[in-house]
């Protein structure tokens, strides 16, 4: 990528293709992460570092990260809250939506941006969650969705350099520790678009193309479409904030909200774009600046089956996409999941081969007395069985293989381990060996070429992040602050001994609701309150 390093991490998966798999060498093989005083009021006070190995800075946090960190040019981001309170005029009791910048050699704190919470309350802007998302950086530019539905591009030198870089020059206070807004395009004045709960899109870019998902979705009775019209994905010019184009797929369809990542790259030849929409389809696109303000449809793919049906709280069969889609040897690869607040349930992961156009789906939803008559898109449920409607098989598929439920150990049964449940990860993929940690916390290893599960691991937590391979192993963290670590291995007796990670767990302290990952060397973890920049010390 232009004007990073060229072992930096500077956007979430590293590049636009999302597949967590830095270089890597010399990684430590454990860690001790030391322990924290308490405050008077019980937070976690001063990091007491005598007694950590391997350790090389920890960095406070707000109180909720879900953020992963990007690492680019000698400066580490990571999505939060405010309840570090590192700026004097916003302590740690005001709310915020904070993106926080560190030192990489020693994680001095450098700057934040800053967001202050929507009026609107928790149907567009949740308390204390923060930035949910990761930035893009690139030379001396970084943009990233802040929690009130906007694209801003910020200097990453602040102010420490003592420029007020433009357009956009009307910081209220422009002293060290305040981020440097360079620009700012506020999508949902600008489209009407209402997102749901929050934003937590973390952009990519095509060249100076920036692709942008909206997260438009229901309002508070989780019923209601507000803004079924508005767009949910659009490309907009990195350094101008022209808007190319806008689209509004799935539009009435939306079931929840929006919450993935796009991904781009070339397939087939052709620059594409693609994004998840929150009926759970897969839409690719032209990865261009469109014509008259609309982009190309390349191909669409539904990641659920026609007779899934949705439902509130989370008790239905059809899933949307929180998962960021991958692209991996020319194909396309993503998971199905829910709101975590929906709990667990069954999920499809998929690979999907891009070439095709139009309706790739697996299936069509037809009559059943007359199958050339392909049903309208629905919301709830694409095939009713009991008003005569059939799911049959579509002769443009465009998928490769599917994993839901597969009897591994051929006992005439399907175990828990054996089955896909949802999924808020991601997945990475090497030597044609997929991880995935789906919600309900198995980590699932399945073969990349034909989908075939390896092995598996029950983490006994819930699994909010993704997996990092890297120097030949694989670390997941869960929510009860478990970092597992096995080798990368297809042979599931060397991965798992014992019922335990073959390379050891390791307890962060508190949940690890975001994805490691590696820079330069360096591992970089994030809990829900600290930041930790583990290494192998220097001889």
């Amino acid at each position: 990528m232009v004007g990073v390093g060229e072992f930096d991490w500077p956007q979430w998966g590293g590049t636009s293709v999302r597949n967590n798999v830095p270089f890597a060498q010399n990684l430590p093989e454990s860690w001790e992460i030391g322990k924290f005083a308490r405050n008077d009021d019980g937070t976690l006070g001063e990091w007491q570092k005598e007694i950590a190995e391997n350790v090389k800075w920890v960095s406070r946090l707000g109180s909720q990260t879900y953020g992963n960190p990007v690492v680019a040019n000698g400066k580490v981001y990571v999505g939060t809250n405010n309840a570090a309170g590192y700026l004097d005029r916003f302590p740690p009791t005001v709310d915020l939506g904070v993106l926080a910048c560190f030192r990489e050699s020693d994680g001095e704190f450098l700057w934040q941006h800053s967001s202050r919470k929507l009026k609107t309350g928790r149907v567009h802007d949740w308390p204390m969650q923060g930035i949910c998302c990761a930035p893009l950086v690139e030379g001396e530019r970084l943009w990233y969705v802040t929690s009130r539905g906007e694209v801003v591009c910020l200097d990453t030198e602040g102010f420490d350099d003592g420029e007020n870089d433009g357009p956009f020059t009307e910081e209220k206070v422009a002293d060290k520790g305040e981020a440097d807004v360079v620009w700012v395009f506020d999508f949902m004045k600008a489209f009407g678009v209402s997102q749901h709960n929050m934003c937590s899109c973390s952009v990519t870019a095509y060249g100076d193309l920036l692709f942008v998902c909206t997260g438009n979705g229901v309002d508070e009775s989780h019923v209601k479409l507000p803004a079924p019209d508005a767009p949910s994905f659009f490309c907009i010019d990195k350094n101008t904030q022209e808007v190319y184009w806008t689209d509004n797929r799935p539009g009435g369809a939306v079931v929840h909200g929006q919450w993935s990542s796009p991904a781009a790259g070339v397939l087939g030849g052709q620059p594409q774009v693609i994004f998840a929409g929150g009926d759970g389809y897969l839409y690719s696109f032209k990865a261009n600046k469109g014509s008259g303000g609309a982009p190309e449809l390349l191909w669409k793919f539904d990641c659920n089956p026609k007779e899934s049906r949705w439902e509130l709280s989370g008790l239905g069969t059809r899933n949307n996409i929180i998962s960021t889609p991958v692209i991996y040897e020319g194909h396309v690869f993503v998971a199905v999941g829910q709101d975590p607040e929906h709990g667990e349930g069954i999920g499809h992961l998929w690979r999907i081969d891009p070439s095709g156009r139009g309706d790739i789906s697996p299936t069509l939803a037809v009559k059943a007395d007359d199958h050339s008559q392909v049903l309208p898109h629905r919301r709830i449920q694409a095939v009713v069985k009991e008003e005569g409607e059939v799911a049959i098989p579509n002769p443009n598929s465009g998928a490769v293989w599917h994993f839901s439920e597969q009897d591994v150990d051929g006992d005439g049964e399907v175990a828990f381990e054996e089955t896909m449940h949802r999924a808020c990860g991601t997945v990475a993929i090497k030597d044609d060996i997929l991880y995935l940690a789906d919600f309900s916390g198995i980590l699932h290893v399945v073969d990349a070429q034909t989908g075939q599960q390896l092995w598996h691991y029950d983490m006994f937590a819930a699994a909010w992040g993704s997996p990092l391979i890297a120097d030949g192993r694989v670390f997941i963290g869960d929510e009860d602050g478990d970092v597992a670590i096995f080798p990368h291995t297809r042979d599931g007796s060397k991965a798992v001994v014992d019922d335990t990670p073959a390379l050891g767990e390791i307890n962060m302290y508190n949940s690890v609701y975001s994805t490691p990952i590696v820079a330069n060397g360096t591992l970089f973890i994030a809990n829900r309150t600290h930041l930790f920049a583990i290494e192998t010390p220097k001889p």
